[in-house]
């Protein structure tokens, strides 16, 4: 399309090429984006021009000057904007906001294919939330959130272009990425009837309800509310019986039984495999374990049954024939004198012998277990520390088995000017030695890499194809997040890689994936910085790649 009128009486330094979408008609006027070139940065500029200029468009750029301040990928950056003369003729005449140009393919265009996997709504969603969340903690309602506004970049990342829309609600945008999360479920097919049944995740359906929802009781409390649950590891379905096709039933459980009051619950008699009828002394159990047939119960429905004289026959029920010649009684003739003294000798006997078993035991565990572990220490055997991320090691995640052999390795910067990044560092991070470090160089202004660019990170070479668990990454200076991606080909920008595992960085770090992966490129991505006295650097010691066990 030609340059209209519209666009007379922006800087020279702005070239439009061609308009972008349809006129936004809004209560204060008529906004057209026109992809334009800077002349002076030599780059491609999303111009959107207010027409009328001047008072008019004041609010709107106003909320222009607050975007402009975030530092978030998922929105598209403000460079400039001008609320005008008035005069669209005279020079500096139009009202204007110049924003970041974001090549990819909008999320309409993809929806008119069908609904995206599962893993994919998941994680665009997410970044999406992150930066209108972002734009929400400094009160700017972000607007536009729309199939058409939202584009999928080429390095895997989400951004919407247009920021800020001309007018919007913070309630507006939590309705807004509900509708985009309903739409990402079910697609965008022309022709097919309004409303969509919608399917998936019962978790995702159930967030994009909430989100939509006008109950106060039941809709979502934020749009950081909305990418926390997105965040969050989906949780695994419960285990069925059976196969498909397999349409047996569990048992049901079989009713309870009533006793009578005078009967004696139906407790086995104490009896380890083997043993015949023979009794076993309390003893060879820990000291504490009878024949729970031989105790009486002393209140409740089942003391009904119990006798006067079984009052004192368990305290020597459980032992064995030879040294228990009868309960005690009230008799007190020499034969019941000598029983009384017999077990009298036993219990003096059998308490110290008791005892000394006890010792015994405990030494033995002792000599095995402490002292073993002693031994390995002294050995020069230091136990390693991992710390949980997210993605990190866990009960579901792929086991590990020994660390595979690194082949080469490079920096990876798809999106950076050619400059080197202390390539001749690289590999420092896998010569087995974590104080030896690779570093980024130092990036002002933010730590999102200044601004720049979405992240930075080393491509890994195992050689071939293997199939893999997990990478462990330490690092002398903490804080940094990162995402582990892999490939079996080498690819040219980021989405070539499929996103493994992600987390943020202590001194060691097992970035464990939730099931084996298959591939030969292992990429450690960088997307956020850690400060330094002059501005923000990413450091790595040593990055070791686990095949799967």
């Amino acid at each position: 399309m030609s340059m209209t009128s519209t666009v007379t009486g922006l800087p020279e330094r702005y070239r439009p090429l061609d308009q972008v979408g349809p006129d936004e008609q809004t209560e204060t006027g008529v906004i057209q984006t026109w992809r334009a070139k800077d002349r002076i940065l030599n780059r491609d500029v999303a111009v959107r021009v207010h027409t009328p200029a001047g008072p008019a468009a004041h609010a709107w750029i106003t909320r222009a000057l607050t975007a402009g301040g975030l530092a978030t990928p998922a929105l598209a950056m403000v460079y400039d904007a001008s609320e005008g003369s008035g005069d669209p003729q005279s020079p500096g005449g139009a009202a204007y906001v110049v924003n970041e140009w974001i090549d990819g393919v909008p999320l309409s265009e993809r929806l008119a294919e069908g609904p995206l996997p599962e893993r994919e709504v998941r994680t665009v969603l997410r970044r999406l939330a992150d930066g209108v969340a972002e734009a929400h903690r400094v009160g700017l309602a972000v607007g536009g959130l729309t199939p058409e506004n939202v584009v999928l970049r080429p390095n895997g990342l989400v951004g919407l272009r247009g920021v800020p829309a001309a007018s919007g609600t913070i309630d507006g945008d939590v309705a807004a990425l509900g509708a985009l999360l309903e739409v990402c479920l079910t697609g965008l097919r022309p022709g097919e009837a309004e409303p969509r049944p919608l399917h998936g995740p019962s978790d995702l359906v159930a967030l994009a309800r909430r989100a939509r929802s006008t109950d106060p009781g039941h809709a979502l409390s934020s749009v950081a509310a909305m990418a926390a649950i997105l965040a969050e590891r989906p949780r695994s379905r419960p285990a069925t019986s059976g196969t498909r096709g397999d349409r047996s039933e569990h048992p049901r459980a079989e009713p309870p039984v009533r006793q009578d009051p005078g009967t004696l619950p139906p407790v086995p008699s104490l009896r380890p495999a083997g043993s015949g009828d023979t009794v076993v002394a309390p003893v060879a159990f820990g000291g504490d374990t009878v024949d729970a047939r031989s105790v009486a119960p002393a209140g409740g429905p089942y003391a009904a049954g119990r006798r006067p004289e079984q009052a004192d026959d368990f305290a020597f029920a459980s032992l064995p024939g030879d040294l228990y010649t009868g309960p005690p009684t009230g008799s007190t003739g020499p034969d019941d004198e000598e029983d009384g003294a017999r077990r009298h000798r036993l219990l003096v006997v059998g308490l110290p012998l008791l005892a000394l078993l006890v010792v015994i035991g405990l030494a033995w565990w002792v000599g095995t277990s402490v002292l073993s572990v002693a031994g390995s220490v002294d050995e020069g055997s230091t136990p390693s520390i991992s710390v949980p991320t997210a993605g990190a090691s866990g009960e579901d995640d792929a086991p590990a088995g020994p660390s595979t052999t690194i082949q080469g390795a490079e920096v990876f910067d798809p999106e950076g000017d050619g400059q080197p990044e202390n390539d001749g560092d690289v590999p420092l991070t896998f010569d087995g030695d974590p104080t030896t470090t690779w570093s980024t160089v130092t990036y002002r202004g933010s730590a999102t890499f200044g601004n720049l660019k979405s992240g930075l990170g080393i491509v890994y070479d195992l050689g071939d194809s293997q199939s893999l668990a997990g990478v462990t990454v330490s690092t002398p200076r903490p804080g940094a997040t990162v995402e582990i991606r892999t490939a079996d080909s080498p690819a040219g920008d980021l989405g070539g890689f499929d996103p493994a595992a992600s987390g943020t960085l202590e001194e060691t770090t097992d970035l464990r994936f939730d099931e084996p992966v298959e591939a030969r490129y292992v990429l450690l991505w960088i997307t956020e910085l850690v400060e330094d006295g002059d501005g923000f650097v990413g450091e790595i010691g040593e990055v070791t790649v686990q095949a799967a066990g």
